[in-house]
């Protein structure tokens, strides 16, 4: 019964799978009838080698001309035909304006002059001064500058010391402060020079029409007298000389 049943399975399973075991049972058959170490079939796709004495090359595809050159159409200008724009200069900035003259405006200084008899005098002189907020202060500092050489060619000389300066100068009412230096009060001519130096800025500081007097005054500080009993301290007028 048992080897039954076994023949029973043994034949179904070789009726369902007859197909299979004779393709398999062909190519066994074909492949040890042929030569041996052979492929007994070549393949069904490939690359044939070339025929001999031929060289092995790849014919191009696509075979590119190149390309003829381009006519211009009919009147338009060629490169080297164009019309050279020759090119602008660069602007020049405006010049700045120059400078006009400075504005000058004439002022009478006072130097002194000793005739030949020893005397000794007030000479007045000019000078083109610029004009400026400072116009007393000008007008002194071009005195204590001294007489040009002109001027000491026919005798005229300063008697204020050398070195002195100029402090600073208020204008109060009618009267103008000017305060001067220590030099000031060292003058070797006697009491002759200290007077004339007075002369000097008394006379040159009420050219102006609002000062009718001066007072003098040293480093700022008021004093009695001037070297050898000159007295300053008070202003002092031109009628007081």
């Amino acid at each position: 019964m048992f080897w039954l049943i076994f023949f029973i399975i043994v034949t179904g399973i070789f009726l369902i799978n007859r197909d299979t075991i004779q393709r398999n049972f062909n190519i066994l058959t074909r492949r040890l009838s042929g030569p041996s170490g052979q492929p007994d079939e070549q393949p069904e796709v490939g690359i044939q080698p070339p025929a001999s004495g031929q060289p092995d090359r790849i014919e191009p595809i696509v075979t590119i001309s190149p390309a003829e050159p381009t006519q211009p159409e009919s009147g338009q200008p060629q490169p080297s035909e164009l019309p050279v724009i020759p090119a602008a200069p660069p602007a020049q900035p405006p010049a700045a304006a120059q400078p006009g003259p400075a504005e000058t405006r004439e002022r009478n200084i006072y130097f002194t002059q000793i005739d030949k008899d020893g005397q000794i005098l007030r000479s007045r002189a000019s000078r083109n001064l610029a004009v400026s907020d400072s116009p007393m202060q000008d007008a002194l500092n071009a005195l204590l500058a001294g007489p040009n050489a002109e001027e000491r060619g026919r005798g005229i000389v300063s008697l204020i010391p050398q070195n002195t300066r100029i402090l600073s100068i208020l204008i109060r009412g009618n009267t103008a402060y000017i305060s001067f230096s220590e030099d000031f009060q060292f003058n070797t001519y006697g009491v002759e020079g200290y007077a004339a130096q007075i002369r000097q800025i008394v006379w040159t500081a009420t050219e102006f029409p609002t000062v009718s007097d001066v007072q003098i005054l040293i480093e700022g500080r008021r004093v009695d007298y001037l070297g050898e009993g000159i007295w300053i301290g008070s202003p002092i007028n031109r009628q007081s000389l």
